[in-house]
């Protein structure tokens, strides 16, 4: 069984995040813009197996890395509920219920890496 890095992990959901408000932000912001389509992050998920294995040469004759993707280009068309005339797939509420999902998300992660830290520090202590 591989050890579980559980800071490491919530600064990489932390990093998601970011990116997924990122593009919430910019889907509220082209909200009257005609044919703009919406754009959503790729599921945690699906980012966290696309980038499970990291390789690192210690050789230059070593096989080298490709260029991973980063999470800001791992984003989607996001699933729209309605088109408007002028083509745009923005829909208001749509974007403030993932405003909500992220902040929810942002508090979890926050209280999850506050509560483990104080059992960390309190066992460091004894």
């Amino acid at each position: 069984m591989e050890p579980v890095y559980l800071f490491n992990l919530i600064d990489r959901q932390k990093s998601w995040l970011s990116t997924r408000q990122s593009l919430v932000a910019q889907n509220v912001a082209n909200i009257n813009t005609p044919g703009y389509k919406a754009l959503d992050a790729l599921p945690f998920a699906r980012v966290m197996e696309r980038s499970a294995l990291e390789m690192a040469g210690a050789n230059p004759l070593h096989m080298r890395p490709a260029p991973g993707e980063t999470m800001a280009a791992a984003t989607k068309p996001a699933d729209g509920w309605e088109t408007t005339h002028a083509g745009n797939t923005v829909s208001p509420e749509q974007e403030m219920i993932k405003a909500g999902e992220i902040r929810g998300a942002f508090s979890l992660g926050t209280n999850l890496q506050r509560s483990f830290h104080s059992m960390w520090m309190s066992t460091v202590r004894t």
